[in-house]
Order: structure tokens, then sequence, then C-alpha cells
């Protein structure tokens, strides 16, 4: 298994269409002014969060059950950016479409910009097969509100290749997450 550089990432987005939209480069400015990066990297590729978002309530005091998840523990958002409460969370999406190779897992790691926050982000890997918008979980670890801004950079989408293809990937599975748009909420 190896991990894949940004030329391989490159000709995978472009001939294969593993990220749409898809950016060859590093952006840090926007109109004149600095942003949390995005875009491709050495080793990995930096997605961005979309505008609209999930942000946990518990004014309607129900309990926390991925087994029998209510709606009602989120608040829905569209913004430019989002500010998490104190010690609470948020899901969020990816700009980015994904359509991971068959051999080919995806690990997603936090950019140190938030990480040095206090803010967490939290995916869990992306199989081989798995495609669709990725749900982002933002965990605001600090004791003050925290900002997220909405179509910078968040997070580094990381690919290791492996040596042989898997037997079974999350599609022959038909995982409960394929093919999700939008923030997407626990499913059993």
């Amino acid at each position: 298994m190896s991990i894949k550089s940004d030329q391989w990432i490159r000709r995978m987005a472009e001939q294969h269409g593993m990220i749409e939209p898809f950016e060859p480069g590093q952006v840090k400015h926007h109109d004149g002014s600095r942003i949390v990066s995005y875009g491709t990297s050495s080793y990995g590729y930096d997605v961005r969060c979309a505008g609209e978002f999930k942000i946990f309530t518990n004014i309607n005091s129900t309990i926390v059950d991925p087994k029998d998840f209510d709606s009602r523990n989120f608040v829905d958002f569209n913004g430019d950016c989002c500010i998490i409460p104190p010690n609470s969370f948020a899901l969020a999406r990816t700009v980015e479409y994904f359509r991971i190779p068959r051999n080919v897992l995806t690990i997603c790691l936090g950019k140190s910009t938030y990480a040095r926050c206090g803010i967490i982000v939290n995916v869990t890997p992306l199989e081989p097969e798995w495609e669709g918008h990725v749900t982002l979980e933002f965990s605001n670890t600090t004791p003050l509100p925290a900002k997220i801004y909405a179509n910078e950079g968040v997070a580094q989408m990381l690919f290791l290749e492996s040596d042989e293809v898997c037997a079974t990937s999350y599609k022959d599975r038909g995982g409960k997450y394929q093919g999700q748009k939008g923030v997407t909420l626990p499913r059993t």
C-alpha cells in the first residue's frame, strides 16, 4: 500500500472524476483575501466545507441515539460561516463529490489551522468504491464559540492505493451512505 502524490491525484481527478469540482493547485487567496487553503497538496487533497450546516442543540432535550437518531438534535443553518457553540459540534459536507477507486482507501485529517483553535474535524475513512459528498463532523472543544468558514479548506484527504483490489467494496455491500448528497445524518 502506498500514499499517493499530487500527480496521481490530478490524473485520477481529471481522467476518472475522482474529485468534482477539482482544484489542481493550492488556493490560498480569494478576492485578494487570505483564506484557509484548499486544493491539491503534495500528498493529498484539501477539501472545502459547503455552506450548509447542522448545528447540535439540546433545546428539545432528546437523547443522542445512533440507532434511533432524532433529527431535532440539530438546527439547520446555511451561510458563509457557522458558529459552533462552546463544547458542542456541527455537521457539514464537502463542496467536493468523491468517487473512490476500488483499490483505494481514503483517510481524512483535520487542517492544523482549525486544530490549533481547538476545532477537531472527524471523518471516517472513505472505503473503496464509496462515492458522495463527505459529511464532516466539527467538534468545538473550547469553552468559547468557534467559527467555521464555508468554501475554504477544512480537512485533508490522503489516498492509499493497495497492491491488489479488495474482494468486496463499499458499493458491493450496498453501503448505507453510498451516493449521499448534502449533510447526511446517522443511519442504521
